[in-house]
């Protein structure tokens, strides 16, 4: 499976750059390219990225706001690495869990370290999915909760769950809802 990338700078020739450098790699898929922050947000909202190559100074919005304003989805997040000419964000960069900060000008060998480190920290993220697969499906098949077991000092107490108000009807909820997201009759 190829890794998807979308290249964001506001300088053209920056993003040939990246382009060219990203084509002596095997297994990359560039499937866009943004001038500026809003036009990023809205990429990597619609083609779900592995990877983006991301510029912190730009129009609009800067790389900072691109990375706050996409939003949550089902997809795993993608992996951000920053590619500027000043060094001040550094450290706001590693803030925000990206995976490098190229300072331009770099290299070919510098640019293939920081994509090798992304495409580590991909593959390692979905090695940590797929081992938690078989714990979430076990959870899936579990029964809805029917009663709970209160203890008052030595007497046990098997107190039957209560009903839900509203629309959905108790069989419908998960096995495991978190109790601060379920309604009783009005309360939390």
């Amino acid at each position: 499976m190829k890794t998807r990338v979308v290249i964001v700078d506001d300088e053209p020739i920056a993003r040939r750059g990246i382009r060219r450098y990203l084509a002596e790699h095997d297994g990359i898929e560039v499937v866009g390219e943004a001038a500026n922050g809003i036009s990023a947000v809205k990429q990597i909202n619609e083609l779900h990225p592995d990877i983006v190559f991301l510029d912190v100074q730009m129009p609009d919005l800067d790389g900072f706001g691109v990375i706050e304003n996409v939003e949550p989805s089902t997809d795993p997040a993608p992996v951000y690495i920053f590619v500027t000419a000043h060094d001040a964000h550094a450290i706001r960069a590693f803030e925000v869990h990206a995976v490098d900060y190229l300072l331009k000008p770099y290299d070919k060998e510098r640019f293939a370290r920081a994509l090798a480190h992304a495409r580590q920290v991909l593959e390692q993220r979905g090695k940590a999915n797929r081992d938690l697969e078989p714990l979430l499906q076990s959870l899936r098949s579990l029964r809805p909760l029917e009663r709970f077991v209160v203890k008052d000092k030595k007497r046990i107490f098997f107190v039957p769950f209560p009903t839900f108000c509203g629309s959905k009807p108790r069989e419908t909820m998960p096995a495991y809802t978190p109790p601060a997201t379920v309604t009783y009759c009005g309360k939390r």
